[in-house]
């Protein structure tokens, strides 16, 4: 093999290590959207919610880039899912063991929160006739959560509040285990 042909070689070879390393590097990128997990027991239900947190990073959120009356997943790139073990009572309505994806239709005084039978599903489909729960919330100001965030600021040995906080927008649910 000639020097030439051998320098041509060796430089594609170099370029193809390159364009591999580029390809690698964008592939390996971390995602905006942290992937986060809250798991809490309340009685025999093992509560867990999975979810992508979004940041606000200056962003107006709800009634600007959450629409007031539009249904809307707490979390991006996927919908928020939440799994319970056992039944559990949310807000007065009945929750069946299971999966569920979580939306909600924000609104200034009054949210509506929605668990839908397809768990696992994108983050702006929402897949229409499969809800399982409705339940209404009513929000309320706190301090300024720049990540969206759920967590169980109250446990007791059957009850609990599960909150959802983003912005200064507070949005508590009580969580209450059904009787066995």
């Amino acid at each position: 093999m000639t020097t030439p042909m051998r320098s041509r070689l060796v430089c594609c070879f170099v370029l193809a290590l390159a364009a591999a390393a580029a390809g690698s590097a964008r592939a390996q990128e971390i995602p905006k959207s942290q992937l986060g997990t809250v798991t809490q027991m309340v009685g025999a239900a093992r509560i867990e919610i999975v979810y992508r947190r979004p940041v606000a990073r200056g962003r107006q959120l709800f009634g600007a880039l959450v629409p007031w009356g539009r249904v809307w997943t707490p979390s991006a790139d996927s919908a928020a899912v939440l799994t319970v073990s056992a039944p559990i009572i949310v807000n007065g309505g009945a929750l069946p063991a299971g999966s569920y994806s979580v939306w909600a239709v924000p609104g200034e005084r009054e949210w509506t929160v929605i668990f839908n039978a397809v768990a696992h599903t994108f983050h702006l489909r929402y897949p229409e006739g499969r809800e399982v729960l409705r339940v209404r919330a009513t929000p309320r100001s706190g301090e300024p959560v720049e990540t969206l965030a759920f967590d169980f600021p109250v446990v007791d040995a059957d009850s609990a509040t599960l909150v959802l906080r983003w912005g200064t927008t507070v949005v508590p649910m009580t969580i209450r285990a059904q009787a066995r």
